[in-house]
């Protein structure tokens, strides 16, 4: 059964997208307005006479290869699909690229205009919404906003769980500084 770059053409058309058919490389090429991305470009790809589909944004986020906070970088995109749905990160080390992509086997199956849609407006909504700031902020910072965000969960559930414990933690610490001895450190 499987799908074809001119059922997926009707469904942009549907949604009054705009795209180019290129069936040399059999794929789409689409722009998209984005709030955090400059030339936002979309690809869906059909492969395996339209038995496998991929939907991608190559080069989404430039610079990281010789970037001095490439580590945080790419471990803050594994983070991103381990929190989201669908979306994986693709990093090629012979040239850098990033890419945000949404793939998966249609084998004797179609992709519906529902199921495309949710891919499109999934992959968009991710990787502007909530991936590229974060990914920004660790670009200038090394850090994860994401991980300061969840340490202070975790200390509001500490202090709603176990009332006092964050200030005999406190306590702990303050102490343990007075006598140089820092959680983490050797005493050797």
């Amino acid at each position: 059964m499987a799908v074809t770059l001119e059922e997926i053409a009707s469904y942009l058309e549907h949604g009054e997208l705009r795209y180019r058919l290129d069936h040399e490389e059999q794929r789409i090429l689409m722009g998209i307005d984005a709030d955090h991305i400059e030339d936002f470009l979309l690809v869906v790809q059909l492969e395996e006479n339209g038995e496998f589909f991929k939907l991608f944004a190559p080069r989404v986020l430039a610079g990281v290869d010789e970037h001095p906070y490439k580590e945080a970088i790419l471990q803050t995109m594994l983070s991103i699909s381990w929190e989201t749905k669908m979306l994986q990160w693709e990093y090629d080390p012979s040239d850098g690229e990033i890419r945000a992509i949404i793939e998966f086997p249609l084998e004797d199956a179609t992709l519906t205009e529902r199921q495309f849609n949710r891919c499109l407006y999934g992959l968009v909504q991710i990787v502007d919404e909530i991936a590229m700031p974060r990914l920004k902020a660790v670009m200038e910072t090394g850090q994860d906003p994401a991980d300061t965000a969840m340490g202070e969960r975790l200390l509001l559930t500490l202090q709603e769980e176990a009332p006092g414990l964050l200030a005999m933690l406190e306590r702990a610490m303050e102490a343990r500084k007075r006598r140089g001895h820092f959680p983490g450190h050797d005493d050797g």
